[in-house]
């Protein structure tokens, strides 16, 4: 063994290359000192030779660096790439030398983070949020987390996919959050994080809860006279943004209005009929009906009918009313000014005959009117016959005897009887029956023509009948006495008298009162 030789087998390396971790982009020098070495320097990576001596023209981001003339043989690597990632050796190869093999870990930050939907993830109201973050090519994988105001969100899931070169990961990320846990504006952070970038990187979604329309429909004034104008205002929130009003009034469309807002001069109806108004957007539709509350006088609800009940039988009437505000009922007999009653319905227990007549039924709502309707009740049963028991005629002249009857329902049959005569209609000798009817009741009069002193002294009988009976009334006929010649003379000169007196009193206000042209007439007079 020659001298050179020698000196290289005591040769010792002063720095041999250290593991190291280093971030991607970053430059990385791996240290290799072989003092009184001059001998080829080869660099080692995973087994192969990168180029002989400081030629490494196979690797432009790989330089020698270093004193050569020192033994200083430090390889340079510009911008570590993952493919650095491996374990690297000095060899001094007349010497027979190798360092320690030192493995260079070469750390990838993740990419940007990225939330699926966003920037802006829109949900409907109610529904969960369920957010997934995803953050590829990243060495070792990332870590992410999420946060909300300052504060991290727990309860997330991950999953980790190795990519095909092995070495770089992804990581996703899925938070769920319940609809009482979300607010719309709110903003969510997902964070992404490893070795090669401790402080992260970060991206963040702002959350836009859409949801219907929120409906406030106002009116004004409340409360309103009827005929008067009230104005409907239909205030929306909504997201997205409303895209139709519409409006309608019981049910019913009102296809004029199309706005937000609503005038109308009202009626009796608004108070029953309410007004609605529905606000549409994307989402579906909102319907939100107000009543007014119209003030209005009564108004017929259920009408009252007349009835016809048999005697003793009960009678009911029914009159429903409506009016704003409350309104008092008042039934009462017309001519009378008993109340009896104050309800709906009126009940007469055991009818008479005395109990058939008008009935009136009278709402009044304070300050504002009233109203009534009139119904007939008729009692059926046997005829009621009044006439004056005593009538009279003169001697010798034509008489008549009425008989007045009430009969519901009208008689079958009407007959005058006295002596041993019997006559409904008709002429028998010196006597006719006639029957007129009328709206209070049947008048049948008895006519005599030739009055005898003998007709003074019968009874007359007037009978009436129908399917529940029959009434009779006897009549007597009075002579009536012709007024004494004395009377007839003292009528005519009152008469007289007053006539002139009535032209004194016409003659005294002329000539006090007419132009002088007059003044004539009334001397004359």
């Amino acid at each position: 063994m020659n001298q050179c030789e020698n000196s290289w087998v005591e040769t010792m390396f002063s720095q041999q290359p250290q593991d190291l971790v280093v971030v991607a982009g970053q430059p990385v020098t791996l240290p290799c000192t072989i003092p009184g070495y001059h001998g080829v320097v080869l660099w080692i990576k995973d087994g192969l030779a990168l180029g002989v001596g400081r030629d490494l023209s196979g690797y432009p981001r790989y330089t020698v660096i270093g004193d050569h003339s020192s033994g200083e043989h430090h390889l340079r690597i510009q911008h570590a790439e993952l493919m650095d990632d491996a374990v690297f050796e000095c060899q001094a190869v007349q010497a027979a030398m190798r360092s320690r093999p030192a493995r260079l870990t070469v750390l990838v930050p993740p990419e940007n983070p990225v939330i699926s939907g966003g920037p802006v993830v829109s949900l409907r109201a109610g529904d969960p949020l369920n957010l997934t973050c995803h953050t590829d090519n990243a060495k070792p994988p990332a870590s992410i987390i999420w946060i909300r105001n300052g504060e991290v969100l727990n309860g997330a899931m991950y999953s980790k996919t190795l990519l095909r070169e092995g070495r770089r990961e992804s990581t996703v990320s899925t938070l769920y959050l319940s609809p009482s846990n979300i607010e719309t504006g709110q903003q969510i952070i997902c964070k992404a994080s490893n070795k090669a970038v401790p402080s992260g990187k970060e991206t963040s979604v702002t959350i836009d809860i859409q949801h219907l329309p929120l409906v406030n429909l106002s009116v004004e004034p409340q409360p309103v006279l009827e005929g008067n104008l009230v104005k409907f205002h239909c205030s929306a929130k909504a997201n997205p943004p409303v895209t139709l009003y519409r409006w309608a009034k019981g049910g019913s469309i009102i296809k004029e209005v199309s706005g937000d807002t609503y005038e109308v001069i009202v009626d009796h109806s608004f108070f029953s009929e309410p007004v609605s108004c529905e606000v549409t957007n994307p989402l579906g539709s909102t319907n939100v009906s107000r009543n007014v509350d119209v003030y209005f006088g009564p108004r017929m609800a259920a009408e009252p009918q007349s009835l016809q009940v048999d005697l003793g039988s009960d009678a009911v009437f029914n009159c429903a009313w409506t009016g704003n505000p409350s309104l008092t009922i008042v039934w009462m007999k017309r001519g009378s000014g008993v109340v009896l009653s104050n309800e709906n319905l009126l009940t007469l227990k055991s009818v008479r005959q005395e109990d058939a007549g008008k009935y009136v039924c009278r709402a009044v709502v304070p300050r504002v009117g009233a109203g009534e309707k009139e119904v007939s009740l008729t009692v059926n049963g046997p005829p009621t016959i009044s006439s004056t028991q005593t009538q009279q005629a003169l001697h010798g002249e034509k008489g008549q005897i009425k008989c007045f009857i009430r009969s519901t329902p009208p008689p079958d049959r009407i007959a005058w009887s006295w002596k041993e005569t019997v006559l409904e209609s008709g002429t028998s000798g010196r006597y006719t029956v006639e029957t007129v009817t009328t709206e209070e009741g049947v008048i049948s009069t008895l006519t005599m023509s030739n009055i005898v002193p003998a007709d003074f002294q019968t009874i007359y009988n007037c009978t009436a009948w129908n399917s529940f009976g029959s009434d009779t009334e006897i009549i007597r006929l009075k002579e009536q006495e012709s007024l004494p010649v004395a009377v007839i003379i003292g009528i005519a000169v009152g008469a007289f008298v007053a006539l002139i007196v009535l032209i004194g009193t016409i003659g005294a206000f002329c000539c006090t009162r007419s132009q002088r042209s007059m003044l004539r007439f009334c001397f004359f007079l």
